[in-house]
């Protein structure tokens, strides 16, 4: 009998994307026809241990293989070489666009063909669709991506050396990590060089029959007045007579409705996570990575849950914005469902590639997923279920009063706000309104003077920074875009220029230094207009509006001629040991402070010959109050978060988040706490027997 000859094996079609999370979920989509596999985000770089730049032929990079990526480049050409077609499916943004060019250039893919693809969401519907409507790589968007990335290594490559040279080994210094220095440090001598002023609030209680409530004192004979010291206090209250009734005057009520923030964008969802949920950005976008990437539902399979998380577009999807509606009508009523389709305004410099980060479907309740996330991914994916959702709901609607109250000319002014509709605030509330409800009050009604109280202020300095002000910053500037403001944050807090303390974000020294030479010697780097402007050059070249060989050659000349005045003009900057106050306990010599990378720490002064070292602890002036013995120490725990522990640990281990003070509480004989609230500091026991507010004047004074 003849024997069978085997049936050929059919060729799958082979699609590229960046990360393997993302490629078990594609292929599930796509169906055994297909072979899904990552190329684990970029295969090709410019070398680490040169410039690789060719300044005379046009700035053309030298791109060579990442050290480590070898079996991945081998399994690519290796499934290419078996495939029936291939497609590349990286991410949509100009990362994803430069990865899938570098990946097609060792295919030796044509570049003419259609094989990139992308997709706003990883669901099935768009996956699919994508698949669809193939196109040719964006070579616009390419050149964009290696502009910037030329651009970011001649700076660096170049001001890193001079850094180690004149400053310290180790440092660097980057084109949008430089400007966010300046700003850190630009604040920090806004709130050294700041001047408190005085300044004086009279508020009052009224009554109304058995009702009272609250008014500040506004201005006299219908003019706002200031009250800049006592004297002009006393001469307020001077025209006052307590005993008489005072009159309510003008009286405006009216209906405010307030509207719903639009959806997040990059910098607005990490904003809120540091706010709401205390993430840091490089956390946020760790974890809107897995939610985007696809999160198993067990028997639905793996399913992206929100949309591309690198975006400055504010835009919904027509789509979403109907399923959006019917869900509202559905599960809150129709009253609550915005009437027509919302359209956000986005700022001006925005690139609006991609929509706005939404939920892939808002039937995916953070409730209904509550059981297959981590509690991270559940928090993050609340808030941007939530925010979304609010967006395509009608306002909120208050009734507000606003009141004066008047005698001898002297003007109190009553404010009083009651919701009427929830509104969006039934799912999402970014301000947390209280309602503050007045007697009825109507023009001419005569009201009573329960009591007053005169407090004396200070003007406080600006806040520091946050993580999230400085991202707010940062796109409010136009400088960087949504991929590069956790890395840029998390640059500067690892090259040791700036430190956390609590969320504030300070200057180290070693920051100072840096800023300074940088400001000095190389001034349009730090300008923030000149980087905003780089940046929509940069958009201009992904648009086809500029050709990206120009833009650099526009900013490297006038770079280079800085570059070479700062290496002939940049003194040795010598970080001097300071001098410890005590010995080594181990061979005698002097110990002094040295600068390390993670800060200040005790050092033998004969290193290397002896290599004693010990951190630096900050006493707080208090003796333990539990062993009586050691000094109570400011601390870090694992997370950077500021405690307070005994110094003989651990001989004794006493250790508390708050800060103890030297005094008792007088109801239970508890030692105290300091505890920092929005307001400021407060004296509390933590045994909830006291609790003391601080004066505005003590604030002033530490400020």
């Amino acid at each position: 009998m003849p024997t069978k000859s085997k049936p050929k094996k059919r060729k799958k079609t082979l699609v590229i994307v960046e990360s393997p999370a993302k490629a078990k979920t594609i292929e599930k989509y796509l169906g055994r026809n297909y072979r899904v596999i990552a190329s684990k985000g970029h295969i090709r770089d410019l070398p680490k241990s040169q410039m690789g730049i060719d300044f005379d032929n046009n700035y053309k990079p030298k791109y060579i293989s990442i050290r480590g990526k070898g079996d991945t480049i081998k399994e690519l050409k290796a499934e290419a070489k078996k495939a029936k077609d291939v497609y590349l499916a990286s991410d949509p943004d100009r990362e994803g666009e430069a990865i899938a060019w570098h990946v097609a250039h060792v295919l030796n893919l044509d570049q003419k063909d259609k094989n990139r693809v992308t997709f706003n969401e990883v669901t099935k519907d768009a996956v699919k669709n994508s698949f669809k409507n193939p196109r040719t790589i964006d070579m616009d968007t390419v050149n964009a991506q290696q502009a910037r990335r030329i651009l970011d290594r001649i700076v660096g490559y170049s001001l890193s050396p001079i850094l180690w040279d004149k400053v310290k080994k180790g440092l660097s210094a980057g084109r949008v990590q430089s400007v966010a220095l300046k700003l850190v440090i630009d604040r920090e001598k806004e709130i050294k060089n700041f001047k408190p002023q005085e300044y004086w609030t009279i508020d009052a209680e009224f009554k109304k029959s058995r009702q009272t409530f609250k008014g500040q004192f506004w201005g006299v004979d219908g003019k706002k007045v200031d009250l800049p010291n006592n004297d002009a206090v006393q001469n307020i209250l001077a025209k006052i007579d307590k005993k008489n009734d005072f009159q309510v005057e003008n009286v405006l009520k009216r209906e405010r409705r307030r509207q719903p923030a639009a959806p997040f964008t990059t910098s607005t969802m990490q904003q809120e996570a540091n706010k709401r949920l205390n993430y840091r950005t490089r956390r946020t976008m760790s974890i809107a990575q897995q939610l985007y990437e696809g999160i198993s539902l067990g028997k639905q399979g793996t399913v992206g849950l929100i949309t591309y998380m690198r975006t400055d577009s504010k835009r919904t999807s027509p789509v979403a914005q109907a399923e959006a509606s019917k869900f509202l009508n559905e599960n809150y009523g129709k009253e609550y469902a915005a009437k027509g389709a919302r359209h956000f305004k986005n700022q001006e410099d925005a690139q609006d590639a991609h929509e706005a980060i939404r939920p892939t479907s808002v039937y995916r309740t953070p409730e209904s997923l509550k059981s297959v996330l981590t509690t991270e991914q559940y928090r993050l994916y609340q808030l941007i279920w939530s925010r979304f959702l609010a967006s395509e709901m009608t306002p909120a609607v208050y009734d507000t009063v606003r009141a004066d109250i008047t005698q001898n000319g002297v003007v109190f002014r009553t404010t009083g706000s009651k919701m009427k509709f929830a509104g969006f605030t039934k799912v999402y509330d970014n301000q947390q309104e209280k309602n503050v409800e007045l007697p009825e009050l109507n023009d001419g009604d005569k009201v009573k003077l329960a009591k007053s109280d005169n407090k004396q202020h200070f003007t406080m300095p600006p806040a520091r920074y946050t993580e999230a002000s400085l991202v707010h910053s940062l796109e409010e500037n136009g400088v960087g875009r949504p991929s590069t403001y956790a890395p840029t944050i998390d640059t500067i807090q690892r090259r040791y220029y700036v430190k956390l303390d609590g969320k504030s974000i300070v200057p180290t020294e070693l920051g100072e230094i840096v800023d300074n030479l940088i400001e000095k010697f190389f001034p349009d780097i730090v300008n923030i207009d000149f980087t905003a402007q780089l940046e929509n050059d940069l958009d201009g070249i992904e648009e086809g509006k500029k050709n990206w060989v120009k833009v650099i050659d526009d900013y490297y000349h006038p770079f280079k001629k800085e570059l070479d005045k700062a290496d002939a003009g940049i003194k040795k900057v010598q970080i001097k040991d300071e001098p410890a106050g005590f010995n080594c306990d181990i061979c005698g010599a002097p110990m002094v402070i040295k600068m390390g990378r993670y800060g200040k720490f005790y050092a033998c002064s004969r290193f290397p010959d002896c290599r004693n070292t010990k951190a630096i602890v900050k006493k707080v002036g208090v003796t333990c109050p539990k062993c009586g013995k050691g000094d109570v120490v400011e601390k870090k725990s694992k997370r950077n978060r500021k405690f307070y522990g005994c110094s003989r640990y651990p001989d004794c281990d006493f250790v508390s988040w708050d800060k103890p003070i030297n005094r008792n509480c007088p109801n239970c004989g508890h030692f105290l706490v300091e505890k920092r609230n929005k307001k400021g500091p407060v004296i509390l026991c933590p045994n909830g027997d006291y609790k003391e507010e601080q004066s505005s004047e003590k604030e002033a004074v530490e400020s």
